[in-house]
Parts: C-alpha cells; structure tokens; sequence
C-alpha cells in the first residue's frame, strides 16, 4: 500500500466509526449541589426523553481518608436539554466526594465524580 492509503483509510475509519459512538455521548453530567436534605444534579441529555435512574455513591471525606457514607438512587424522566435531578438524602456539614450514574436501559449512560461540601 502506498503512504497515501494509510491516512485515507484511517480517514475513512474515523467517518465510519464517529457515527456509531456519537448516541454513547447524548447524556452528560454537570454540577452537583446539595439543599434542602437533597442532592441535585445538573443532566443534560439530546434526544428523545428517556427513563432512567440516578444513582450516587456518597463518600464521606474527613482525616485525609475517604468513607463510603450511602448510596441512594431515584428514578427519573430525562426531558431533551437541560434537567435538574433531585436525589433525596440527608448529610451532616462536611466535605464528600459524590459518584454519580445515570444508568438506562440496563446500561450506564454517563458517570462522573463530584466534589461537594455541606
């Protein structure tokens, strides 16, 4: 093969596959808040609304070591464009390290991790 095909053919590969992993990234996570003994969480989403649940692992940060605290999770209707979800939990003032999943369908749909403080 000449020095030509190779970038054309990785071109090519990169159009073909781009397509295919655009719907992996429809559903994303913003900030994260807490008020009013809840948790809220910023979710973008395009697309058609989808139901899903919210799920965050709560870790307690104190004496530089981090402590599982709760998970707690609630379902939701995510609507196209911006959503505020309300997840239900009641923490003391401190600093902790939120997990947060959106998970659909069976699948996870987005994760991240959050810093927040109470």
């Amino acid at each position: 093969m000449s020095r030509i095909a190779y970038p054309v053919l990785t071109c090519m590969l990169v159009l073909v596959l781009f397509p295919l992993c655009a719907g992996c990234l429809s559903t994303g996570v913003g900030d994260a808040w807490y008020g009013n003994n809840s948790i809220k969480v910023n979710i973008s989403h395009t697309g058609e609304p989808a139901d899903v649940n919210v799920q965050v692992t709560v870790y307690q940060i104190a004496n530089l070591k981090q402590e599982m605290y709760t998970i707690v999770d609630t379902p939701t209707r995510l609507a196209n464009g911006e959503n505020t979800v309300v997840v239900p939990v009641q923490l003391s003032p401190g600093s902790y390290k939120l997990y947060v999943y959106v998970l659909g369908n069976g699948d996870r749909k987005t994760a991240v991790i959050r810093d927040i403080t109470v």
